[in-house]
């Protein structure tokens, strides 16, 4: 359609909401539907932040915000920074938006110029190279395979990198696959963008206290200072606090990047809610007991669902170290076919007649640039994830 916008045309649809959608038109017409397709916590936001939501609209915390976010909310920011990633931003470094996806989406367009390029590891989330190519720019994705835990090498990073290159995206842990770098891991990274200053990092922190066992968290600005005044640091409370649908993302980052993305906001959306600006602040500022007993659940739930997928015929599931994502490949069963004599020609296929056959929805791996193989969000009970992982287990048998 001519009226439309030429930046739609470089844009496709999110696959992980398809997948959701497909999955609720299937339950409306009356299938039994478990969909692991969402990346969204099971729990409930913990009440004492509800709590204090309900009070500053007694307060009457109703009135317009500032662009950037209200004081209290930006102190607790640069505050747990210090106190959780040992890095020293002021308040007048953080930025609140309306999501995470919302200060990714705005650090692209305050920087990005046509022909500029965007290193994105593969598998990504969706959204990274859609983001990129609204604004004009250019992905170039740099693989990891299973091999390495789906994790970016420094030889990897550096073969990627050109003149052209402006940003890394960084997302540890990882949607889709779950894979957290170590800060080893990072520090060799580090030591190849301290050769190319022309390149950013955008950091994308937002599973940060979902990891588990003994695995530490680092990130990238916290391991190397020195990329301290050319990256961002973002998060949000949607995944550790169970706050999905309060809408409130925050980075950290350069006074010159923050300015312009609080100039883009200003013309966008103003300010976040600030009821839910105000449950954050007691969501960073408050006890933090949530989110270890949160941890444990999950990790129960990880471990459940690799020891069951491993043992379905033809998948092969690594443990990932953090978020609550694994990342299976279906490899061994491209070129097999379902009892109706359906051939699974890719990850796909086999993920749509999964969802025929067994009505688990899950999301296709070539979605985040990285098949054969498929996602699985644990963001669920143990009695549900155990039914889809004997469905799942039943359906690969089927295959011959």
């Amino acid at each position: 359609m001519a009226f439309l916008a030429d930046a739609l045309s470089r844009v496709k649809p999110s696959a992980t909401i398809a997948a959701t959608q497909k999955a609720r038109e299937l339950a409306k017409s009356g299938r039994k539907i478990i969909s692991l397709s969402v990346g969204e916590p099971d729990f409930d936001t913990p009440e004492n932040i509800k709590q204090a939501a309900i009070d500053a609209i007694r307060r009457g915390e109703t009135k317009y915000p500032p662009v950037l976010g209200i004081v209290p909310l930006r102190e607790a920011i640069a505050a747990k920074f210090k106190r959780e990633n040992n890095i020293d931003y002021k308040p007048e470094q953080t930025i609140v938006a309306t999501g995470g996806k919302h200060i990714l989406f705005n650090a692209l367009l305050a920087s990005v110029n046509p022909g500029d390029e965007v290193v994105i590891p593969t598998p990504y989330w969706v959204s990274y190279p859609e983001m990129v190519a609204i604004c004009g720019g250019t992905s170039v994705y740099a693989p990891t395979s299973i091999d390495n835990g789906f994790k970016l090498t420094a030889e990897a990073l550096e073969k990627a990198i050109t003149p052209r290159t402006k940003w890394l995206i960084l997302n540890s842990p990882s949607n889709p696959s779950g894979a957290a770098y170590t800060r080893a891991e990072l520090k060799a990274l580090a030591d190849v963008l301290l050769k190319h200053p022309q390149v950013w990092v955008l950091t994308d922190d937002i599973y940060e206290h979902l990891i588990y066992g003994d695995f530490t968290f680092s990130t990238i600005a916290e391991v190397e200072p020195n990329l301290l005044d050319r990256t961002l640091t973002m998060n949000g409370v949607s995944k550790a606090y169970a706050m999905t649908g309060w809408r409130i993302g925050y980075a950290a980052g350069p006074q010159q990047l923050i300015k312009a993305m609080d100039m883009l906001q200003g013309q966008q959306t103003s300010g976040a809610c600030t009821i839910a600006q105000w449950a954050s602040v007691e969501a960073l500022n408050g006890p933090q007991d949530f989110i270890a007993t949160s941890r444990v659940a999950f990790q129960n739930r990880r471990d459940l669902v690799v020891s069951m997928l491993n043992q379905a015929r033809g998948l092969t599931c690594p443990t990932p170290e953090g978020a609550f994502y694994v990342y299976p490949s279906c490899a061994s069963l491209i070129g097999k076919k379902t009892p109706a004599g359906t051939v699974i020609d890719s990850d796909e296929t086999f993920s749509a007649e999964l969802l025929q056959a067994e009505g688990i929805a899950v999301v296709w791996g070539s979605a985040f640039g990285l098949g054969p193989n498929f996602r699985v969000s644990y963001a669920t009970s143990e009695p549900v994830l155990e039914e889809a992982c004997t469905a799942i287990q039943r359906f690969t048998a089927s295959l011959s």
